[in-house]
C-alpha cells in the first residue's frame, strides 16, 4: 500500500503566501496527511477505492511543475466557438472573437475566499492546500454569449506521475447565459492525477449550458468536486459524456437557494478495458417552486465499472419541490459492474419527488433480430447500444453541436479510435 504522506515544504513551492492563506494551506494540508486517499470506510467512496486504486497505479506523485508553454491544438472545426486553452490546468491562451469582450473577465486562478471548514472529502482539502492553476471568467449582467465557448482542457506527453490540482470558477451575471464545451485532450500516454475544485454561481435568471467529452482514450486519473450555486429563476444544464478515462469521479453539489431555478444533469457513457467512472451528486433544494431532473446511463464492457451516487435533499421550506432521479446501465459481459445508490432526504410535505435505478445486459431477441436483418452481432450491439444513449444526446438542441458529439460517442464505441 502506498504510503502517500507531503511534506509542508510543498507548498513553498507553490508560491508565496500571506500568512493567512499558508495558514490556510497548511491546516488543508494537515487533514490530508491525517486521512490520506479515502478508501471503503469513507461512504461517499464506498465503491471506488481510491487508496487501492493510487497504490496499485503509481510509484510515487510527482508535484513538480510541468511544462504549460502553450502547445498547437487542432480547434474544433465543425461550430463557430469562442475558446480558452488550459494547458496541464493552467490558462494559456483565450480568444472571445465573437462576443463584446467589455462584457468579459477572463484571468488566471487567483486565490479563493478562505474557509475555517475542515472538508469531509481529503481531495478537497489536498486542492486547496496545493492548488496553483486554473481560470476565473466572469459574464456580466445582461449579456447572453452568441457562441458557444470551448474550453480545450490539454495534458502534455511530459506528464508523468504528477499531480494537478487545478481551482475553476464561472461567474454568470444577472439575466445573462453561456454555453460551454469541456474538450478534454490528452497526449500523455503515461498515468497522471488531476484534482479539479470548481466554482459556478448563477445570479438570478441566469442560464448556463455545459456538455462535457473527450477527444480520446485516456490513461488519465480524474476527480472534481464541482460546487453550483442558483439564484432564483436560473437555469442550469449539464450534459456529461465522460468515457475513456482510466478512473474518473465527478462528485457534483448543486445549490438551489433561489425560487424557481432549476437544475438538469444529462449523462451518457461507454466504458470498456477496466475504465471507472462514479457520477455522484447531491442536489439541495433549499427554495421554493425549484427543479432537478438527473437522467445518467452508462453502458459496461470488458471489466469496466460504473457507480452512479444520487442524493437529492429538500429543506422544509423547500414546498413545490419536482425533483426526478434515474440511473440505468446495459453491461455486455458479466466482468462489468454497475453500483448505484439513490437516495432522498426530505423535509417539506408538498413536493413531487422519485428516483429509480436499473441495470441488465443487452436484449437477445432484439440482437437475433437485428442480426435476421442482415447485421452483424458487432453492428447490432452498436445500435442498440447507440440507441440506449442517444436518449441523452437528443436533448442537444444545436445540430452541429450534437451531431460532433454523436461522432465522438461513436468513435468511443468502435474502440476509442483517435480521431
Amino acid at each position: 500500500m502506498l504510503n502517500f504522506k507531503i511534506d509542508s515544504s510543498e507548498i513553498d513551492k507553490v508560491g508565496n503566501f500571506n500568512k493567512q492563506e499558508k495558514d490556510f494551506r497548511l491546516k488543508n494540508l494537515e487533514n490530508f496527511n491525517k486521512n490520506g486517499f479515502p478508501n471503503k470506510r469513507n461512504e461517499d467512496w464506498k465503491f471506488s477505492d481510491l487508496r487501492e486504486i493510487v497504490s496499485k497505479n503509481f510509484k510515487k506523485l510527482n508535484f513538480h511543475s510541468t511544462n504549460n508553454t502553450e502547445q498547437k491544438i487542432d480547434l474544433i472545426k465543425e461550430f463557430e466557438h469562442n475558446f480558452i486553452v488550459l494547458t496541464n490546468g493552467e490558462l494559456t491562451s483565450s480568444n472571445f472573437s465573437y462576443e463584446d469582450k467589455d462584457k468579459i473577465k477572463i484571468q488566471k486562478y487567483s486565490n479563493y475566499p478562505l474557509s475555517e471548514k475542515t472538508e469531509l472529502n481529503p481531495l478537497i482539502s489536498l486542492n486547496h492546500a496545493m492548488a496553483n492553476k486554473g481560470f476565473i471568467l466572469e459574464v456580466e449582467e445582461n449579456y447572453k454569449f452568441n457562441k458557444i465557448l470551448v474550453i480545450y482542457s490539454l495534458y502534455t506527453d511530459k506528464l508523468n506521475e504528477n499531480i494537478i490540482n487545478c481551482k475553476n470558477k464561472i461567474k454568470i451575471g444577472k439575466n445573462s447565459e453561456l454555453h460551454t464545451l469541456e474538450y478534454l485532450i490528452n497526449n500523455s500516454k503515461a498515468n497522471f492525477f488531476n484534482n479539479i475544485y470548481e466554482n459556478i454561481v448563477l445570479d438570478d435568471s441566469a442560464k448556463f449550458k455545459n456538455i462535457c467529452i473527450q477527444k480520446n482514450k485516456s490513461s488519465g486519473y480524474f476527480h472534481k468536486y464541482s460546487n453550483n450555486k442558483l439564484g432564483t429563476n436560473s437555469n442550469y444544464s449539464s450534459f456529461v459524456f465522460p468515457a475513456g478515462l482510466k478512473f474518473n469521479k465527478l462528485d457534483l453539489e448543486f445549490d438551489l437557494t433561489g425560487k424557481n431555478s432549476e437544475c438538469k444533469l444529462l449523462a451518457a457513457s461507454y466504458l470498456s478495458q477496466k475504465d471507472h467512472q462514479e457520477i455522484k451528486t447531491r442536489i439541495n433544494h433549499f427554495a421554493s417552486d425549484c427543479k432537478s431532473f438527473q437522467k445518467v446511463k452508462n453502458v459496461l464492457d470488458s471489466e469496466s465499472k460504473g457507480v452512479f451516487q444520487g442524493k437529492i435533499f429538500v429543506k422544509d421550506i423547500a414546498q413545490k419541490t419536482d425533483a426526478y432521479q434515474l440511473s440505468k446501465a446495459i453491461l455486455l459481459n458479466d466482468s462489468s459492474e454497475f453500483n448505484s445508490k439513490p437516495e432522498l432526504e426530505i423535509y417539506a410535505d408538498n413536493v413531487k419527488c422519485s428516483h429509480g435505478s436499473s441495470s441488465g445486459s443487452i436484449d437477445k431477441n432484439s440482437v437475433f433480430y437485428l442480426m435476421s436483418r442482415g447485421l452483424s452481432k458487432k453492428e447490432s450491439v452498436n445500435l442498440l447500444i447507440d440507441g440506449f444513449l442517444s436518449e441523452i444526446t437528443n436533448e442537444i438542441k444545436n445540430q452541429k453541436i450534437k451531431t460532433f458529439i454523436i461522432n465522438r460517442l461513436r468513435i468511443q464505441l468502435d474502440g476509442h479510435k483517435k480521431h
